[in-house]
């Protein structure tokens, strides 16, 4: 995928309204986890592939499965995160670990389009995705996708008031 702030839209796109089976911040957190692998070697001028082994499906599932574990250890994090966001947040871990899994696949398979050295389905040598749309049309929808992932946030924030309203109307009430 385009350098890492364009991740957030595509993600946010996928999981605000998927949010009763994604776990928001872990979804979109797992498309950003992933791009560590080229940070290392970028910063660190290391002898290996920009985008190696986590950038397969299969490296990318142990990668996600190591976020699950880290994001399921800090899930109270999350809660108060989300709350600061206005956004209902209700988790466990088998939503951490498909939320997980599926950002760094979703990022796998975006990068796919864009770069010749990634190899999605090793340990085939191939890459099917490879120019299915070309670079600049990848990075204008990462772009645009922000127009709806800030509807789809007020969509979840207004959600997440009439929930609270309704909440404190029962607690007055009892």
């Amino acid at each position: 995928m385009p350098f890492t702030p364009y991740h957030f839209g595509p993600s946010a796109c996928i999981a605000l309204p998927l949010r009763k089976y994604i776990d928001i911040p872990v979804f979109i957190l797992a498309n950003v986890v992933i791009d560590l692998e080229p940070l290392t070697v970028m910063v660190f001028g290391l002898n290996y592939p920009l985008h190696g082994y986590f950038h397969t499906l299969l490296g990318g599932a142990a990668v996600a499965v190591f976020w699950a574990l880290i994001a399921y250890w800090r899930k109270n994090f999350f809660q108060r995160l989300m709350e600061l966001f206005h956004v209902s947040y209700q988790t466990g871990f088998g939503k951490i670990l498909l939320s997980s899994l599926l950002g760094v696949w979703f990022h796998v398979v975006v990068d796919s389009i864009l770069y010749t050295d990634i190899r999605p389905l090793w340990p085939l040598k191939t890459n099917p995705a490879y120019a299915l749309l070309n670079p600049q049309t990848v990075y204008l929808l990462c772009k645009i996708s922000f127009l709806p992932a800030i509807a789809f946030y007020v969509v979840a924030v207004a959600s997440y008031i009439k929930k609270d309203k309704y909440k404190k109307t029962i607690q007055k009430t009892t």
